[in-house]
């Protein structure tokens, strides 16, 4: 029997995939629990038509994350933090991911940069340059350059 999957089904295939089973496995187990449709004639058109507009889509998104890349590259921003004494001083506090990106949003960009985007490991503690990634898509990412300077008394 031939089924088109609704959902990713362990040992058997992903969503949107076309699968042939037994008719058993598919009456008693994919069709009750909604993981999977027949896969009669217009169902395959309509699967196909849902893989163009999700490609589309993708590659959308895709180009807007290149063209915001673009508008990131070479940015750099500058934060004044009160440290501690001498040349390796510690910061009293750090620079998290969240200051980094409410410093981006406020630089005047045309778009929003979300929090999860910005790929900092670890909060920054110590004075000096950083390079922060940040992911834009899963193909995209972009390196801000962050430099922490003492704070003047």
């Amino acid at each position: 029997m031939k089924l088109i999957l609704k959902k990713d089904v362990e040992h058997l295939g992903e969503a949107g995939q076309v699968v042939t089973v037994k008719p058993g496995y598919a009456r008693n187990y994919l069709l009750p629990q909604n993981l999977a449709y027949e896969a009669s004639a217009a169902n395959l058109r309509r699967i196909e038509e849902e893989q163009q507009r999700a490609e589309e889509r993708e590659r959308r998104d895709y180009l807007e994350a290149r063209r915001r890349a673009s508008i990131l590259e070479g940015t750099t921003l500058t934060f004044q933090a009160r440290a501690g004494e001498g040349e390796d001083a510690k910061l009293f506090g750090s620079v998290t991911s969240a200051d980094v990106t409410d410093r981006l949003n406020q630089e005047g960009l045309e778009f929003e940069v979300d929090r999860r985007q910005v790929e900092l490991e670890e909060p920054i503690k110590a004075l000096g340059s950083f390079e922060v990634p940040v992911k834009l898509h899963s193909d995209v990412e972009v390196v801000v350059h962050v430099n922490v300077e003492r704070e003047a008394d």
